[in-house]
Protein backbone atom coordinates (compact mmCIF):
# COMPACT_ATOMS: atom_id res chain seq x y z
CA UNK A 1 0.00 0.00 0.00
CA UNK A 2 1.39 3.36 -0.52
CA UNK A 3 0.92 5.94 1.98
CA UNK A 4 0.26 9.75 1.44
CA UNK A 5 2.24 12.18 3.85
CA UNK A 6 -1.08 12.50 5.66
CA UNK A 7 -1.63 8.87 6.36
CA UNK A 8 2.56 8.64 7.65
CA UNK A 9 1.66 11.95 9.88
CA UNK A 10 -1.59 10.08 11.06
CA UNK A 11 0.01 6.68 12.11
CA UNK A 12 3.33 8.49 13.89
CA UNK A 13 0.82 10.35 15.83
CA UNK A 14 -0.98 6.99 16.37
CA UNK A 15 2.46 5.69 17.54
CA UNK A 16 2.28 7.93 20.03
CA UNK A 17 -0.92 8.01 21.21
CA UNK A 18 -1.15 3.95 21.85
CA UNK A 19 0.28 1.92 25.08
CA UNK A 20 3.73 0.56 24.95
CA UNK A 21 2.48 -2.64 24.20
CA UNK A 22 1.36 -1.36 20.63
CA UNK A 23 4.41 0.66 19.61
CA UNK A 24 6.68 -2.02 18.10
CA UNK A 25 3.68 -3.44 15.79
CA UNK A 26 2.59 0.18 14.33
CA UNK A 27 5.49 1.48 12.15
CA UNK A 28 5.65 2.41 8.46
CA UNK A 29 7.34 -0.80 7.61
CA UNK A 30 4.67 -3.26 9.02
CA UNK A 31 2.84 -4.38 6.22
CA UNK A 32 -0.31 -5.20 8.83
CA UNK A 33 -0.04 -1.59 10.62
CA UNK A 34 -4.01 -1.12 9.47
CA UNK A 35 -4.95 -4.89 10.78
CA UNK A 36 -2.80 -3.99 13.93
CA UNK A 37 -5.07 0.07 14.40
CA UNK A 38 -8.22 -1.88 13.94
CA UNK A 39 -7.96 -4.49 16.40
CA UNK A 40 -6.78 -1.66 18.71
CA UNK A 41 -9.95 0.72 18.08
CA UNK A 42 -12.38 -1.13 20.30
CA UNK A 43 -10.12 -1.36 23.38
CA UNK A 44 -8.83 2.63 22.86
CA UNK A 45 -10.76 4.50 25.45
CA UNK A 46 -8.75 7.76 23.73
CA UNK A 47 -11.87 9.40 21.95
CA UNK A 48 -8.28 11.00 19.58
CA UNK A 49 -6.77 7.72 19.03
CA UNK A 50 -10.55 6.34 17.90
CA UNK A 51 -10.73 9.29 15.30
CA UNK A 52 -7.10 8.99 14.09
CA UNK A 53 -7.80 5.55 13.34
CA UNK A 54 -10.96 6.01 11.81
CA UNK A 55 -9.99 9.28 9.88
CA UNK A 56 -6.74 6.89 8.21
CA UNK A 57 -8.86 3.82 7.25
CA UNK A 58 -11.55 6.54 4.96
CA UNK A 59 -7.94 7.47 3.33
CA UNK A 60 -6.99 4.01 2.99
CA UNK A 61 -10.37 2.68 1.59
CA UNK A 62 -13.74 1.96 2.02
CA UNK A 63 -13.12 -1.87 2.30
CA UNK A 64 -10.58 -0.90 5.24
CA UNK A 65 -13.31 0.90 6.88
CA UNK A 66 -15.85 -1.82 6.40
CA UNK A 67 -13.53 -4.08 7.95
CA UNK A 68 -13.73 -1.20 11.18
CA UNK A 69 -17.07 -2.03 11.56
CA UNK A 70 -16.45 -6.27 11.75
CA UNK A 71 -12.89 -6.86 12.72
CA UNK A 72 -11.83 -10.46 11.36
CA UNK A 73 -11.25 -12.73 13.99
CA UNK A 74 -8.01 -14.38 13.64
CA UNK A 75 -7.39 -17.75 14.93
CA UNK A 76 -4.92 -19.48 17.02
CA UNK A 77 -2.76 -17.73 19.94
CA UNK A 78 -1.53 -14.04 18.73
CA UNK A 79 2.50 -13.62 18.40
CA UNK A 80 3.33 -11.49 21.74
CA UNK A 81 6.04 -8.48 21.42
CA UNK A 82 8.77 -8.76 23.67
CA UNK A 83 11.55 -6.70 24.63
CA UNK A 84 14.80 -7.92 25.85
CA UNK A 85 17.99 -5.75 26.41
CA UNK A 86 17.17 -3.30 23.51
CA UNK A 87 15.97 -6.29 21.07
CA UNK A 88 12.45 -6.62 19.94
CA UNK A 89 11.34 -10.35 19.77
CA UNK A 90 7.75 -11.77 18.74
CA UNK A 91 7.38 -15.22 21.30
CA UNK A 92 4.44 -17.10 20.85
CA UNK A 93 1.29 -16.15 23.64
CA UNK A 94 0.79 -18.50 26.52
CA UNK A 95 -3.13 -20.01 26.60
CA UNK A 96 -4.39 -18.22 29.45
CA UNK A 97 -5.28 -20.92 32.44
CA UNK A 98 -8.17 -22.16 32.81
CA UNK A 99 -9.92 -21.30 35.92
CA UNK A 100 -12.87 -23.93 36.15
CA UNK A 101 -10.25 -26.98 35.90
CA UNK A 102 -9.05 -27.85 39.54
CA UNK A 103 -5.28 -27.81 39.87
CA UNK A 104 -4.28 -31.20 41.28
CA UNK A 105 -2.80 -30.92 45.46
CA UNK A 106 0.62 -30.10 45.17
CA UNK A 107 2.88 -32.40 47.29
CA UNK A 108 6.40 -32.21 49.03
CA UNK A 109 8.34 -34.27 51.10
CA UNK A 110 10.22 -32.23 54.26
CA UNK A 111 12.08 -34.44 56.46
CA UNK A 112 10.86 -37.49 55.12
CA UNK A 113 7.04 -36.17 55.85
CA UNK A 114 4.66 -36.31 52.95
CA UNK A 115 3.29 -32.12 53.48
CA UNK A 116 0.22 -31.13 50.93
CA UNK A 117 -0.64 -27.76 50.04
Amino acid sequence: MQYSKPMIDIILELRRRVPSNLKPGIKLANPDVLNELIAHYPASSDNVSRALIKELLMMAGDDWLIRLEKPVQSEGPKPQVKVYRGQVRLEEAKPAPNPTAQSPKKTRVYRGQVINY
